[in-house]
């Protein structure tokens, strides 16, 4: 029998790949349904989006006017932080279009809280920040051949 913790973390799970092949796909609209009626999106640029509508706006925009690469991702941890509410923690990389490579500049540590609402899971908050290493190009070049794995498995994301 599946305890609500271990329902909330499967389903934690699900949405993240969902929301990932929602950005492959270039649907803003199946993007945004994601998120929770309030919920945020913190770009890798900074730039922030509040709401479904403001989400979806935005991502149509972007995907009209830029060709965007495809995300590749691994979910590092994952907990339950209260009733109802879970923390996912990943790590996320990009395929240019046309590539079948990752840009290492792209690649980011992603963080999203996610809370069951109505009886689904929503994204409240999703967090995308450059995952840099400044001063240590180790940890930079380790983290490219940790999504390379993934990537090469052709799954979207990868656990463990």
């Amino acid at each position: 029998m599946t305890t609500p913790d271990e329902a909330l973390l499967e389903a934690a799970v699900s949405l993240y790949e969902q929301l990932l092949d929602a950005w492959n796909r270039r649907d803003a609209q199946a993007f945004a349904a994601l998120f929770a009626p309030t919920g945020s999106a913190i770009g890798f640029d900074g730039s922030q989006m509040n709401g479904r509508n403001e989400i979806e706006s935005e991502l149509h925009t972007i995907f009209a006017n830029h060709p965007t690469a495809a995300y590749v991702a691994k979910v590092r941890d994952l907990r339950p932080i209260g009733p109802q509410v879970a923390l996912l923690l990943a790590v996320a990389g990009m395929v240019p279009p046309g590539k079948t490579e990752l840009n290492p500049a792209t690649n980011a540590v992603q963080s999203l809280l996610i809370m069951m609402e109505s009886g689904q899971p929503a994204i409240c908050l999703l967090q995308n920040t450059p995952a840099q290493f400044h001063g240590r190009p180790e940890l930079a070049e380790a983290l490219t051949r940790e999504l390379t794995a993934v990537l090469r498995t052709g799954r979207v994301v990868g656990h463990g």
